[in-house]
């Protein structure tokens, strides 16, 4: 998993991201920001980063990771250029030299991805 499924990230809605992980979430966390990449999402919450992998066929199987953004120990942000349209995200968590790696389409708010998690990761 931390190898990555590359594919254009796009924004989920607030409203959508309540209503289906409401019930994962401890008491006083709150959900900020979410992207879905192919049928998989991140999520940024008040506490921690949730990955959420959609597994098999019909996608029922969900795994959901946890990571404390204690646990990042840096990330970087490559915005998109002329030429190559896309944006990029990875994630470097202590326990693992591999990064967590998403894509992220023209037009997404990169900028605004990387003020998320440094705001959470510096915080």
């Amino acid at each position: 998993m931390f190898q990555g499924l590359f594919g254009n990230a796009s924004e989920v809605d607030a409203a959508k991201l309540e209503q289906e992980l409401g019930p994962l979430l401890v008491e006083g966390e709150q959900l900020v920001r979410g992207f879905r990449v192919l049928r998989d999402m991140f999520v940024f919450t008040s506490k921690r980063l949730i990955l959420i992998d959609k597994q098999g066929t019909t996608g029922r199987k969900v795994e959901y990771h946890s990571i404390p953004y204690k646990a990042i120990t840096h990330f970087v942000v490559e915005t998109a250029g002329t030429f190559d349209g896309d944006a990029e995200l990875k994630i470097f968590l202590s326990s693992n030299p591999v990064p967590i790696e998403r894509e992220f389409k023209r037009g997404t708010d990169i900028v605004g991805v990387q003020r998320t998690l440094a705001t959470f990761v510096l915080g």
